[in-house]
C-alpha cells in the first residue's frame, strides 16, 4: 500500500497551499481577515479532501472527494484572481499560481478518471 504522502497531486496541492499561506499572512489585517481567510480555507481545502478520499474504502466516496478537492481548487483559484485584481498579488505571483493551479487541476482529472478503472 502506498502512503498519502507518495501521491504527486497531493505534494503539488500542499506546496501550492503553502505559497498561498505565505502569501495571505503577510497581507494586513483587513485583507486577511477578508480575502485571505476564503482563499486560504478554499486552498487548504484541495489537499484535505484529497487527504479523505485517499482514507475512504470505496473508490466511489474517493472519486467524490477528489470531485470536492477540484471544486476548492476552482474556488482557490476565484479568490486569487479577486486577489490580483484588488493588488493584494502582483500580477506575475498570479500567473505562476494560475499555471499551478491548472497543473493541479489536470493532475486531479486524470487521477479521478484512474480511480475504479481496476475494479471493472
Amino acid at each position: 500500500m502506498s502512503d498519502l504522502k507518495d501521491l504527486q497531486v497531493y505534494q503539488l496541492a500542499y506546496s501550492f497551499e503553502e505559497k498561498v499561506w505565505g502569501i495571505v499572512d503577510a497581507w494586513a489585517y483587513f485583507e486577511k481577515s477578508t480575502v485571505g481567510k476564503q482563499l486560504v480555507r478554499s486552498a487548504d481545502s484541495v489537499s484535505a479532501n484529497i487527504s479523505e478520499g485517499y482514507g475512504r474504502y470505496h473508490y466511489k466516496e474517493n472519486k467524490n472527494f477528489l470531485f470536492y478537492a477540484r471544486g476548492s481548487l476552482y474556488e482557490t483559484m476565484n479568490w486569487l484572481r479577486k486577489a490580483k485584481d484588488r493588488k493584494l498579488i502582483e500580477s506575475e505571483i498570479y500567473k505562476e499560481l494560475e499555471v499551478e493551479s491548472i497543473r493541479i487541476a489536470k493532475m486531479l482529472n486524470a487521477y479521478i478518471r484512474s480511480i475504479g478503472k481496476s475494479s471493472q
